[in-house]
């Protein structure tokens, strides 16, 4: 997947995310919709992720195609 790719992942989550908290902010979201909320904050948070590792090994010098979905486990771990 390239960068492009990865932003239109990218903008493809983020209008779901916006439409499930409006949702939640309005009270008539399920269980489901809650569940996925969180899947999507998830999968957002690996794309960013994944963008950074491209950039940083570009700027190394090194194939960004290198860079690696990271585990969940590992991205929801970041400090911010």
């Amino acid at each position: 997947m390239d960068d492009s790719q990865i932003h239109g992942t990218i903008e493809q989550l983020v209008a779901e995310e916006h439409e499930l908290w409006e949702r939640e902010a309005s009270g008539s979201a399920t269980d489901r919709e809650r569940q996925r909320l969180r899947e999507v904050g998830i999968s957002l948070d690996q794309c960013w992720d994944l963008l950074r590792q491209r950039r940083a090994l570009r700027e190394a010098g090194r194939d960004p195609d290198a860079a690696d979905v990271r585990r969940p486990e590992v991205v929801e771990g970041y400090e911010q």
